[in-house]
Protein backbone atom coordinates (compact mmCIF):
# COMPACT_ATOMS: atom_id res chain seq x y z
CA UNK A 1 0.00 0.00 0.00
CA UNK A 2 1.56 3.76 -0.61
CA UNK A 3 2.65 5.73 2.25
CA UNK A 4 0.01 6.28 4.88
CA UNK A 5 -1.18 9.42 4.40
CA UNK A 6 0.18 10.99 7.95
CA UNK A 7 3.56 9.68 7.81
CA UNK A 8 3.59 11.51 3.97
CA UNK A 9 2.43 14.70 6.19
CA UNK A 10 4.93 13.82 9.10
CA UNK A 11 8.00 13.59 6.00
CA UNK A 12 7.08 16.96 5.06
CA UNK A 13 6.71 18.47 8.17
CA UNK A 14 9.88 17.14 9.89
CA UNK A 15 12.55 17.24 6.98
CA UNK A 16 15.30 16.98 9.51
CA UNK A 17 13.54 14.14 11.01
CA UNK A 18 15.39 11.87 7.44
CA UNK A 19 17.73 14.34 6.47
CA UNK A 20 20.84 12.31 6.08
CA UNK A 21 24.76 12.50 6.37
CA UNK A 22 25.58 14.84 8.97
CA UNK A 23 28.90 15.89 10.64
CA UNK A 24 29.47 15.36 13.90
CA UNK A 25 27.58 13.50 16.49
CA UNK A 26 26.45 16.58 18.49
CA UNK A 27 24.26 17.20 15.34
CA UNK A 28 23.04 13.92 14.95
CA UNK A 29 21.77 13.93 19.39
CA UNK A 30 20.62 17.53 18.20
CA UNK A 31 18.53 16.79 15.18
CA UNK A 32 16.63 13.50 17.21
CA UNK A 33 16.23 15.26 20.51
CA UNK A 34 14.66 18.43 18.80
CA UNK A 35 12.57 15.88 17.29
CA UNK A 36 10.96 14.08 20.14
CA UNK A 37 10.84 17.17 22.18
CA UNK A 38 8.01 18.29 19.19
CA UNK A 39 6.91 15.12 18.11
CA UNK A 40 6.69 13.03 21.42
CA UNK A 41 7.65 14.78 24.47
CA UNK A 42 8.84 13.34 27.48
CA UNK A 43 6.52 13.37 30.52
CA UNK A 44 3.47 13.49 28.29
CA UNK A 45 2.22 10.33 29.51
CA UNK A 46 1.24 9.27 32.96
CA UNK A 47 2.86 5.87 34.29
CA UNK A 48 2.94 4.52 37.48
CA UNK A 49 5.62 6.38 38.71
CA UNK A 50 9.31 7.00 36.96
CA UNK A 51 12.83 7.02 38.70
CA UNK A 52 16.55 7.06 38.01
CA UNK A 53 19.07 4.86 39.23
CA UNK A 54 22.94 4.80 38.97
CA UNK A 55 24.25 1.57 38.16
CA UNK A 56 28.39 0.74 37.91
CA UNK A 57 29.87 -0.09 34.61
CA UNK A 58 33.82 0.07 33.63
CA UNK A 59 35.27 2.92 33.69
CA UNK A 60 32.13 4.79 35.38
CA UNK A 61 28.19 4.65 35.78
CA UNK A 62 25.30 4.80 33.42
CA UNK A 63 21.62 5.84 34.13
CA UNK A 64 18.97 3.23 33.73
CA UNK A 65 15.54 4.67 34.16
CA UNK A 66 12.47 2.50 35.71
CA UNK A 67 8.93 2.74 34.75
CA UNK A 68 5.94 1.23 36.44
CA UNK A 69 2.79 1.03 34.58
CA UNK A 70 -0.20 3.15 35.36
CA UNK A 71 -2.73 1.79 37.82
CA UNK A 72 -1.09 -1.04 38.90
CA UNK A 73 -0.32 -1.46 42.43
CA UNK A 74 3.26 -1.93 44.09
CA UNK A 75 3.93 -5.44 43.55
CA UNK A 76 6.49 -7.56 41.59
CA UNK A 77 6.14 -7.77 37.57
CA UNK A 78 8.11 -9.01 34.86
CA UNK A 79 10.71 -6.96 33.99
CA UNK A 80 11.71 -5.24 30.52
CA UNK A 81 15.22 -3.68 29.63
CA UNK A 82 14.68 -1.40 26.87
CA UNK A 83 17.51 0.02 24.68
CA UNK A 84 16.55 3.33 22.54
CA UNK A 85 17.45 4.02 19.22
CA UNK A 86 19.58 6.29 17.36
CA UNK A 87 22.26 4.70 15.68
CA UNK A 88 24.43 4.03 18.49
CA UNK A 89 25.37 8.02 18.19
CA UNK A 90 22.24 9.35 19.56
CA UNK A 91 19.07 8.98 21.32
CA UNK A 92 18.91 9.14 25.30
CA UNK A 93 16.44 8.48 28.14
CA UNK A 94 14.88 11.65 27.41
CA UNK A 95 13.93 11.17 23.58
CA UNK A 96 12.49 8.20 23.88
CA UNK A 97 11.25 8.61 27.11
CA UNK A 98 7.69 8.55 25.62
CA UNK A 99 7.52 5.08 23.73
CA UNK A 100 8.61 3.68 27.05
CA UNK A 101 6.34 4.91 29.02
CA UNK A 102 3.95 3.70 26.68
CA UNK A 103 4.76 0.54 26.17
CA UNK A 104 4.82 0.36 29.98
CA UNK A 105 1.66 1.09 30.56
CA UNK A 106 0.46 -0.85 27.32
CA UNK A 107 2.80 -4.05 28.54
CA UNK A 108 2.21 -4.57 32.27
CA UNK A 109 5.68 -4.68 32.64
CA UNK A 110 8.03 -2.62 34.48
CA UNK A 111 10.18 -1.13 31.78
CA UNK A 112 13.71 -0.49 32.65
CA UNK A 113 15.22 1.54 30.40
CA UNK A 114 19.03 1.76 29.22
CA UNK A 115 21.02 4.64 28.84
CA UNK A 116 24.32 2.84 27.36
CA UNK A 117 26.91 4.96 26.65
CA UNK A 118 27.07 5.73 22.46
CA UNK A 119 30.00 6.60 20.04
CA UNK A 120 31.97 8.12 18.79
CA UNK A 121 33.18 8.90 22.58
CA UNK A 122 32.74 4.97 23.21
CA UNK A 123 32.23 2.76 20.16
CA UNK A 124 31.66 -0.16 19.51
CA UNK A 125 31.50 -2.82 21.63
CA UNK A 126 31.08 -0.68 24.12
CA UNK A 127 27.13 -0.52 24.42
CA UNK A 128 27.04 -4.05 23.74
CA UNK A 129 29.41 -4.31 27.04
CA UNK A 130 26.84 -1.82 28.83
CA UNK A 131 24.15 -3.94 27.68
CA UNK A 132 25.26 -7.18 29.28
CA UNK A 133 26.20 -5.14 32.15
CA UNK A 134 22.73 -4.04 32.38
CA UNK A 135 20.81 -7.44 32.08
CA UNK A 136 23.36 -8.63 34.71
CA UNK A 137 22.07 -5.86 37.06
CA UNK A 138 18.74 -6.33 36.82
CA UNK A 139 18.86 -10.33 37.14
CA UNK A 140 20.96 -9.60 40.36
CA UNK A 141 19.04 -6.68 42.10
CA UNK A 142 14.88 -8.12 40.88
CA UNK A 143 13.84 -7.16 43.98
CA UNK A 144 15.15 -3.68 44.15
CA UNK A 145 13.87 -3.05 40.56
CA UNK A 146 10.27 -4.94 41.79
CA UNK A 147 10.52 -7.18 39.31
CA UNK A 148 10.27 -11.14 38.71
CA UNK A 149 13.96 -12.31 37.43
CA UNK A 150 12.45 -15.35 35.95
CA UNK A 151 9.97 -12.88 33.54
CA UNK A 152 12.68 -10.50 32.30
CA UNK A 153 12.16 -9.51 28.76
CA UNK A 154 14.85 -7.45 26.65
CA UNK A 155 14.14 -5.43 23.19
CA UNK A 156 14.27 -1.96 21.83
CA UNK A 157 13.95 -0.05 18.45
CA UNK A 158 16.37 0.73 15.66
CA UNK A 159 19.85 0.41 16.96
CA UNK A 160 18.77 -0.39 20.34
CA UNK A 161 16.97 -3.33 18.86
CA UNK A 162 20.69 -4.66 17.67
CA UNK A 163 22.14 -4.69 21.20
CA UNK A 164 18.85 -6.40 22.06
CA UNK A 165 19.11 -8.95 19.48
CA UNK A 166 22.63 -10.08 20.47
CA UNK A 167 21.99 -10.06 24.14
CA UNK A 168 20.20 -13.04 23.63
CA UNK A 169 22.43 -14.66 21.79
CA UNK A 170 25.56 -13.56 23.87
CA UNK A 171 23.10 -14.90 27.28
CA UNK A 172 22.27 -18.06 25.24
CA UNK A 173 26.00 -19.13 24.22
CA UNK A 174 26.77 -18.39 28.47
CA UNK A 175 24.22 -20.82 29.00
CA UNK A 176 21.64 -18.68 30.64
CA UNK A 177 18.18 -18.49 30.25
CA UNK A 178 17.42 -15.29 31.98
CA UNK A 179 15.70 -13.30 28.77
CA UNK A 180 12.04 -14.59 28.75
CA UNK A 181 11.53 -12.38 25.43
CA UNK A 182 12.80 -10.07 22.88
CA UNK A 183 11.25 -6.92 21.43
CA UNK A 184 12.78 -5.74 18.42
CA UNK A 185 10.90 -2.55 16.80
CA UNK A 186 12.10 -1.45 13.36
CA UNK A 187 15.64 -3.86 13.92
CA UNK A 188 18.87 -3.33 12.21
CA UNK A 189 20.39 -6.37 12.14
CA UNK A 190 23.05 -6.93 9.35
CA UNK A 191 24.85 -4.05 8.71
CA UNK A 192 26.88 -4.70 6.38
CA UNK A 193 23.97 -5.23 4.11
CA UNK A 194 24.02 -3.59 0.97
CA UNK A 195 20.56 -1.22 0.64
CA UNK A 196 19.52 1.11 -2.47
CA UNK A 197 18.27 4.27 -2.72
CA UNK A 198 14.42 4.35 -3.22
CA UNK A 199 11.80 7.06 -3.74
CA UNK A 200 10.16 6.52 -0.27
CA UNK A 201 11.52 9.36 1.59
CA UNK A 202 13.58 7.47 3.93
CA UNK A 203 17.14 7.60 1.69
CA UNK A 204 18.10 10.26 4.57
CA UNK A 205 17.10 7.29 7.01
CA UNK A 206 20.28 5.25 4.95
CA UNK A 207 22.83 8.09 4.71
CA UNK A 208 22.73 8.97 8.53
CA UNK A 209 23.37 4.94 9.12
CA UNK A 210 26.37 5.26 7.24
CA UNK A 211 27.39 7.94 8.86
CA UNK A 212 26.58 6.30 12.34
CA UNK A 213 28.76 3.39 11.31
CA UNK A 214 31.66 5.25 10.61
CA UNK A 215 31.86 6.60 14.31
CA UNK A 216 30.58 3.61 15.79
CA UNK A 217 32.65 0.61 13.99
CA UNK A 218 36.16 0.71 14.25
CA UNK A 219 38.11 0.29 11.12
CA UNK A 220 39.62 -3.21 12.51
CA UNK A 221 35.94 -4.84 13.05
CA UNK A 222 34.45 -7.49 10.47
CA UNK A 223 31.19 -5.60 9.77
CA UNK A 224 29.02 -9.57 9.33
CA UNK A 225 30.38 -9.96 13.50
CA UNK A 226 26.97 -11.48 14.79
CA UNK A 227 27.83 -8.77 17.79
CA UNK A 228 27.21 -6.10 15.28
CA UNK A 229 25.26 -8.44 12.48
CA UNK A 230 23.17 -10.67 13.94
CA UNK A 231 21.12 -12.02 11.18
CA UNK A 232 24.34 -13.42 10.40
CA UNK A 233 24.44 -15.74 13.21
CA UNK A 234 25.11 -19.36 12.18
CA UNK A 235 22.76 -21.09 15.13
CA UNK A 236 19.66 -19.49 15.97
CA UNK A 237 18.28 -22.14 18.17
CA UNK A 238 17.57 -21.85 21.61
CA UNK A 239 16.50 -18.20 21.63
CA UNK A 240 14.25 -16.41 23.87
CA UNK A 241 10.66 -15.58 21.99
CA UNK A 242 10.79 -13.23 19.36
CA UNK A 243 8.57 -10.21 18.53
CA UNK A 244 9.18 -8.55 15.81
CA UNK A 245 7.71 -5.29 14.02
CA UNK A 246 8.79 -3.81 10.74
CA UNK A 247 7.43 -1.59 8.63
CA UNK A 248 6.48 -1.90 5.14
CA UNK A 249 9.00 1.66 3.89
CA UNK A 250 11.81 0.78 6.50
CA UNK A 251 15.20 0.61 4.54
CA UNK A 252 16.35 -2.40 7.67
CA UNK A 253 12.79 -4.08 7.31
CA UNK A 254 13.71 -6.88 4.93
CA UNK A 255 16.60 -8.12 7.34
CA UNK A 256 14.16 -7.75 10.43
CA UNK A 257 11.80 -10.03 8.47
CA UNK A 258 14.76 -12.48 7.60
CA UNK A 259 15.17 -12.85 11.21
CA UNK A 260 11.92 -13.65 11.79
CA UNK A 261 11.89 -16.31 9.39
CA UNK A 262 15.81 -17.52 10.66
CA UNK A 263 14.18 -17.85 14.10
CA UNK A 264 11.30 -19.52 13.24
CA UNK A 265 13.07 -22.23 10.89
CA UNK A 266 15.29 -22.53 14.20
CA UNK A 267 12.42 -23.65 16.65
CA UNK A 268 12.25 -20.30 17.95
CA UNK A 269 8.57 -18.94 18.55
CA UNK A 270 7.95 -15.20 16.74
CA UNK A 271 4.92 -12.98 16.52
CA UNK A 272 4.79 -9.28 15.12
CA UNK A 273 3.92 -7.96 11.87
CA UNK A 274 5.55 -6.14 8.98
CA UNK A 275 3.14 -2.87 9.68
CA UNK A 276 1.68 -1.25 6.49
CA UNK A 277 2.33 2.49 4.90
CA UNK A 278 4.52 2.80 7.94
CA UNK A 279 8.25 4.04 8.16
CA UNK A 280 11.56 3.49 10.05
CA UNK A 281 10.80 4.90 13.55
CA UNK A 282 6.92 5.35 13.31
CA UNK A 283 6.12 3.77 16.73
CA UNK A 284 7.03 6.73 18.61
CA UNK A 285 5.41 8.96 16.75
CA UNK A 286 2.30 9.21 18.10
CA UNK A 287 1.11 12.71 17.84
CA UNK A 288 1.72 12.83 13.97
CA UNK A 289 1.07 9.22 13.07
CA UNK A 290 -2.36 7.74 14.72
CA UNK A 291 -1.21 4.21 13.83
CA UNK A 292 1.38 4.29 15.89
CA UNK A 293 -0.78 4.62 18.97
CA UNK A 294 -2.52 1.24 17.86
CA UNK A 295 0.81 -0.61 16.63
CA UNK A 296 2.10 0.10 20.34
CA UNK A 297 -1.20 -1.30 21.87
CA UNK A 298 -0.97 -4.31 19.93
CA UNK A 299 2.38 -4.82 20.77
CA UNK A 300 1.30 -4.50 24.75
CA UNK A 301 -1.49 -7.07 23.87
CA UNK A 302 0.99 -9.61 22.50
CA UNK A 303 3.36 -9.21 25.55
CA UNK A 304 1.15 -9.34 28.21
CA UNK A 305 -0.44 -12.48 26.46
CA UNK A 306 3.30 -13.99 26.48
CA UNK A 307 3.77 -12.78 30.20
CA UNK A 308 0.45 -14.12 31.07
CA UNK A 309 -0.62 -10.43 32.52
CA UNK A 310 -4.49 -9.19 32.37
CA UNK A 311 -5.21 -7.63 29.45
CA UNK A 312 -5.20 -3.63 30.04
CA UNK A 313 -8.53 -2.80 32.39
CA UNK A 314 -10.39 -1.50 29.63
CA UNK A 315 -10.07 -4.67 27.21
CA UNK A 316 -10.80 -7.08 29.93
CA UNK A 317 -14.76 -7.04 28.65
CA UNK A 318 -13.46 -8.36 25.58
CA UNK A 319 -12.29 -10.94 23.51
CA UNK A 320 -8.58 -11.15 23.80
CA UNK A 321 -6.68 -11.89 20.44
CA UNK A 322 -3.92 -13.96 20.17
CA UNK A 323 -0.53 -12.76 18.78
CA UNK A 324 -0.38 -12.68 15.55
CA UNK A 325 2.64 -15.62 14.06
CA UNK A 326 4.97 -13.62 11.60
CA UNK A 327 4.82 -14.73 7.78
CA UNK A 328 7.02 -11.87 6.45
Amino acid sequence: MPLDIHVRRFLEMYPAASSGRYEDAAQRRGRLAALACSADPPGTEAVGGARDHLMPVHDGQISLRIYSPLGEPVRTLPGFLYFHGGGWVAGSLETHDGLCRRLCNETGCRVIAVDYRLAPEHPFPFGLSDAVAALNHAGRNAALFGIDPKRLGVGGDGAGATLAAVLCHVARDAGSNAIAFQLLLCPILDIAADRPASGDGQNGVVEAFRRDLELYVPPDCDLADLRLSPLRAVDCAGLPPAFIHTAQYDPFGEEGEAYARRLSEAGVPVHGRRHPGMIHGFYGLPREIPYAGEAVRGIGTEIRYAMRLPPQPELRNTRRARPELVHP
